[in-house]
Order: C-alpha cells, then sequence, then structure tokens
C-alpha cells in the first residue's frame, strides 16, 4: 500500500479559513482527511502541506511514527507553527487511513476509549466570534452569553480583557471585572466562566486581573502573556489563585517541556492542529500527567 496524492481543500469560514488535508492511497476509494487549520495563515500552510507531502509520497500509510519522523526531520530549518500545522493535518489524515483499513475507530488505535462524554464549552457569542470582538459593554456581554447558557452549554469562554500596557492603570483592570461581573450575573453561579486574554498582559497587569476576577469562580485564565516568555507566566502562575491555561500556540513536546520543568501553568492547551498530530498530542499529555498538569485539548473553531 502506498500513498498516492497529498491535497488540500480550503473552506471559506467565519473570521478565517478552515484547511483539511486529504491523504489518498493506491487502494481504490482508501483515502484519509485531516485538519490544518490555522489562522489567517491559510496560504503558508496550503505551502507547507505542499513541501512536506513530497517527502511522503510512495510509502505506507500505515507507517505513522515513521512519516511523522520523516515529515519533522526532513527540514533544516526548525520546524515553525505553519509546518507543523502542515505536518499535524498530514498525521490526522494518516490515523483515518488507518482506522478504516482495521475497521475501527481512531480511539481504538490510541489505547481505547476512556469516557462515554466529553465535556465541553462555548465561546461567548456561540461561535460567532465577530460578536465578542465587538461586544464593549456588560450589557454586551450579559446578553450574549445567555444564548450558550440556554443552548445547553454548561461552561463558557470570552475574553474580557483589553490589550494592555506593561504596565498602566486600573481602569482597564476595573472595566474587565464588571464585564466578567455582568456575564456572572446574568448565566447563575452554576455555569463554569473562562477568561481567555489571548497574550494581551505582561506579568504586573495580569496579576491584577487575577485578583480583580477571583471573586467570580474563574475554572481558568487562559494565556495572560506572551507564550515565548515562559517566565512571565510563570509569575503570573505564582501569584495567582485562579488556575492559569496556556499551550495553545506551542508546538511539539519540546516546547512544551519549559513548561512542565517550570510548572509554569495548572492547565496545557495543546492544538490537535498544530502541535504535530494525534499521537504527538498523546505524548504531551503523557508527560503532563507526570507533572500533574491537567489536559484541555485545544482546537482552532
Amino acid at each position: 500500500m502506498k500513498i498516492t496524492k497529498v491535497s488540500t481543500l480550503v473552506v471559506n469560514a467565519n473570521m478565517r479559513n478552515w484547511i483539511f488535508v486529504k491523504v489518498e492511497t493506491d487502494q481504490p476509494g482508501l483515502y484519509g482527511w485531516g485538519e490544518a487549520t490555522l489562522e489567517w495563515k491559510t496560504k503558508s500552510v496550503v505551502g507547507a502541506v505542499e513541501d512536506v507531502s513530497r517527502f511522503i509520497i510512495g510509502e505506507d500509510p500505515r507507517r505513522i511514527e515513521h512519516l511523522y519522523q520523516m515529515m519533522y526531520r526532513q527540514y533544516f530549518w526548525k520546524v515553525g507553527i505553519e509546518g507543523m500545522s502542515a505536518i499535524s493535518g498530514i498525521e490526522h489524515a494518516l490515523w483515518d487511513i488507518k482506522g478504516k483499513l482495521l475497521g475501527v475507530p481512531v480511539y481504538e488505535l490510541l489505547g481505547g476509549r476512556v469516557r462515554d462524554r466529553v465535556r465541553v464549552y462555548n465561546h461567548m457569542g456561540g461561535g460567532q466570534m465577530n460578536e465578542m470582538y465587538e461586544s464593549s459593554t456588560p450589557q454586551e456581554f450579559a446578553e450574549r452569553a445567555l444564548p450558550v447558557k440556554e443552548a445547553g452549554y454548561t461552561a463558557i469562554k470570552f475574553m474580557a480583557v483589553p490589550r494592555t500596557e506593561p504596565v498602566e492603570g486600573t481602569r482597564s483592570v476595573h472595566l474587565a471585572a464588571k464585564l466578567v461581573e455582568a456575564v456572572r450575573n446574568a448565566i447563575g453561579p452554576e455555569m463554569d466562566l473562562m477568561v481567555d486574554l489571548h497574550a494581551r498582559t505582561w506579568p504586573a497587569m495580569a496579576i491584577q486581573y487575577c485578583h480583580a476576577l477571583e471573586p467570580y469562580g474563574l475554572l481558568f485564565f487562559e494565556e495572560p502573556c506572551p507564550t515565548e516568555d515562559i517566565e512571565a507566566t510563570v509569575q503570573v502562575t505564582r501569584a495567582s489563585r485562579i488556575p492559569i491555561a496556556t499551550g495553545e500556540r506551542l508546538v511539539t513536546r519540546y516546547q512544551f517541556r519549559e513548561i512542565f520543568e517550570k510548572r509554569a501553568c495548572h492547565i496545557i492547551q495543546p492544538d490537535l492542529s498544530h502541535v504535530g498530530g494525534l499521537w504527538e498530542a498523546r505524548k504531551i499529555a503523557a508527560t503532563a500527567e507526570g507533572y500533574s498538569i491537567a489536559v484541555a485539548p485545544h482546537n482552532p473553531n
């Protein structure tokens, strides 16, 4: 059995494109699909898929680990987020092929089913991300949080923190507290809240946000600082009583290693479309378990 073709399908979605990868084989009707979506990087990811696919054409799609190593190690330069997203999408498709070939779902190939249900959360606006970005008042935040609760979700995430200078006054901190308070009052005490900072703050301000939002019972506080500065996140984690989450912009187990060694967060968020695929994410999750760090898989949609 051999891989004969690797192609991409780009779908125009709200505020971004979805990038799907199709891997075809010489067996009639046997192919696999994966996802390599990377926000606002469509052309570079599609090009990266084309670049790395030449290493696996003619190879056996069942040798997933071998093919992953071929794609990853053939790069002379360090593999960045675009290249790893391309590899991830191809890797997903290889698992899809193997599952179809053996007649089993992919989870059976990864150790078997652990649970029957997985709890999920939704963003404020119910997937209409522009609504979250365009909301600015407590009333707007409350109104756009309610549909998520009405849809049956038990947790909601939103961005309540504006872009912040390294050190500034407390006006933005007070505003963030008012926004979160409005959402909490609207949805009640039983629903979990998460606030995403999108790496917009530095430690001095991130810590102030943590303290200001503590009364509202956040499940976690996501990506307070730029992920390339692990020490900054360490400072926030040590000062915060709210669990800190990060990791959606990291790729491969090697970039997560410093997070683990420094216990820089309480929750890691490896994105299965960026880190290198399902198997690489499994390795990252296993390492996190050894450090008593929780895992909340991220996705780009």
